[in-house]
């Protein structure tokens, strides 16, 4: 059976799990996508990790756009009106050094050869996971403004790499989905904590409206039998009547 969610509200966290002031955290950053649905969604998953973002909403004159709202990143597509995502990346080389990263549809190695080319710092095709999506987002700004954004988390013996989509202990590895590495990413951010069904629902599926009410159970299970099959057959708890911790 489908129902509807009600999604929490609360504060945003980071990706260290800390509360960011206000909903908002330091980082900001500018999407240049052309697809009105992709950038909306973007939008809402960066904001719900702690970014501050804007996004162009015309392309006539990007390059200045980006310039006067001084972004720490840029998200930019290739294939954009007016002008192309290599054009719009040689003209903020040639004012900035704000970090790039080129996402696309586009999956040949000339358009990433070229992206690197014209200065931008990452590519990433897409459909992409938007776990990897933020770990490359962190990557690149850990890169820039040094510490901050972890993309392998530890916690009680279990190491998660989250760019591998991997969990590891003691010698032994397990291969994660998308969704098992999202579930178990987000209850590691808040380690100690009771994550409910309800918020770990919407950070896992908050572009979905309807959703089945096994899904996460479904995905909760199957991830912890990986957790036990590399020794940690404890690790996922679930507190009846309140929701799941680490």
């Amino acid at each position: 059976m489908k129902q509807k969610k009600s999604c929490y509200n609360g504060p945003y966290y980071d990706e260290n799990g800390d509360i960011c002031a206000g909903g908002k955290a330091m980082e900001r950053i500018f999407i240049v996508e052309d697809e009105e649905k992709i950038r909306s969604e973007l939008k809402t998953v960066l904001e719900k990790n702690g970014y501050t973002v804007e996004a162009a909403a015309e392309f006539g004159d990007i390059p200045r756009q980006i310039m006067e709202a001084a972004p720490d990143l840029v998200l930019l597509d290739i294939n954009l009106p007016v002008n192309d995502g290599f054009y719009i990346c040689r003209e903020i080389r040639r004012q900035s050094d704000i970090p790039v990263i080129v996402v696309t549809s586009s999956d040949s190695d000339m358009d990433e050869l070229m992206s690197l080319n014209v200065g931008a710092d990452d590519f990433i095709t897409k459909p992409y996971n938007i776990h990897i999506l933020l770990a490359h987002i962190g990557t690149v700004l850990h890169r820039v403004k040094g510490p901050g954004r972890s993309f392998v988390i530890t916690h009680k013996g279990l190491s998660l790499d989250v760019l591998g989509s991997s969990a590891s202990h003691r010698g032994k590895k397990a291969d994660l989905t998308k969704n098992e590495l999202g579930i178990l990413k987000y209850l590691m951010e808040h380690a100690g904590a009771v994550v409910s069904r309800n918020e770990l629902i919407c950070h896992m599926w908050e572009m979905e409206e309807f959703i089945e009410d096994s899904t996460l159970t479904v995905n909760v299970n199957r991830l912890r039998r990986k957790l036990s099959d590399i020794g940690l057959d404890d690790y996922l708890l679930t507190k009846r009547g309140q929701g799941y911790m680490v």
